[in-house]
């Protein structure tokens, strides 16, 4: 497996990016890592923001494109399933959005503000927004 902390800032973005999309990955402790390092903040900060919201944009694109047909023959997730994701973010609105920066749970609502044609803007304003505190309240814990 690449080191990804080895590559420093492009390890960094590469890292979140891979980290907020359907993979299962975890791009928390590369920026740990490379801040103990010595590496400069504010350049992982941006890495970090840049490729998270790039790999949320991915989810959402799908989503947009495939909708359904991703969710339920691609991704292998059972219909009741996708339903119930469904009705919850119908439920909750676009605001559920809010919650992208959340392990496990914000990837599927990122796929599924594409999936239910969330407005673009509003979803790259609040997946910016929200991501780039998640990494800023990590940055500022671990400095």
């Amino acid at each position: 497996m690449l080191d990804l902390a080895n590559l420093g800032y492009v390890g960094m973005c590469l890292s979140a990016f891979l980290a907020a999309t359907i993979l299962p990955f975890s791009s928390e402790i590369v920026l740990v890592t490379l801040l103990s390092t010595g590496a400069n903040e504010a350049y992982l900060l941006v890495a970090a923001s840049v490729g998270n919201v790039l790999g949320a944009l991915v989810n959402y694109v799908l989503g947009w494109r495939y909708g359904e047909t991703f969710v339920l023959s691609w991704l292998g997730i059972k219909a009741r399933t996708f339903l119930r994701a469904q009705q919850m973010f119908k439920q909750w609105g676009k605001w559920s959005l809010l919650l992208c920066w959340v392990p496990i749970i914000g990837d599927p609502l990122t796929l599924m503000g594409g999936v239910l044609r969330t407005q673009f803007w509003f979803f790259l304003s609040v997946v910016a927004c929200t991501k780039t505190l998640r990494y800023g309240v990590i940055v500022y814990y671990f400095y």
